[in-house]
């Protein structure tokens, strides 16, 4: 892990240093996220994203970039106010992307993107009414994830761009268990809807 961060590090530094036509700079922001393959459906787990980028145009519409990110993703029940024994149930995955993407500017404001996001899992915690799963109750993750993605770009200044992007793991983050358990019964598959804001710094 450290020697990926390493080269995508100089990545960044090189094209930074290069001509003019490449672009870079910070985003921040959120993802909403939810597993495919768990007990529960819905966008119910709020994380963090954030990171740098660069990109260059291709074309006069058309342009690519890659981005180094740490992103929070998994799943987690929905609290019912109703049900005085809730059902608690926290997935936490944290992870290290690497998207690589094109898009294509469709006016001067909005581009659509898309591309392929390659993850690696830095750490995992699962939750429960009792606390963090014991670790004879834990199952690992798999430690990496590609989730193909698509979305929108909307330049708001020359310097502040905002993103808009839906991605799905085609590789699954944990297979089927062996029994179905009450929060886990098929493979499970990353969901994410996420928003980032970009600031860029080269200017």
């Amino acid at each position: 892990m450290k020697k990926l961060l390493f080269v995508v590090s100089v990545l960044f530094l090189g094209f930074g240093g290069m001509a003019q036509r490449f672009e870079g700079g910070i985003l921040a922001g959120f993802n909403g996220t939810q597993v495919a393959g768990d007990a529960y459906e819905g966008y119910h787990k709020p994380g963090i994203l954030t990171g740098g980028y660069v990109q260059t145009d291709l074309a006069p519409a058309v342009f690519a970039g890659l981005e180094l990110k740490f992103s929070q993703k998994g799943s987690r029940s929905r609290q019912d106010p109703k049900n005085p024994v809730p059902d608690k149930y926290i997935m936490r995955l944290n992870y290290a992307d690497l998207p690589v993407y094109f898009g294509f500017r469709t006016n001067d404001v909005v581009s659509v993107v898309g591309g392929v996001s390659f993850g690696y899992l830095i750490n995992s915690v699962e939750i429960n009414e009792d606390g963090k799963f014991p670790p004879e109750d834990q199952v690992a993750f798999n430690d990496f994830d590609l989730q193909p993605f698509v979305g929108f770009r909307f330049e708001i200044t020359d310097r502040i761009k905002s993103d808009l992007r839906l991605a799905y793991s085609v590789l699954p983050v944990r297979g089927k268990p062996d029994n179905d358990l009450w929060y886990w019964r098929q493979n499970q598959f990353n969901n994410v809807i996420s928003f980032a804001l970009y600031y860029r710094l080269d200017q």
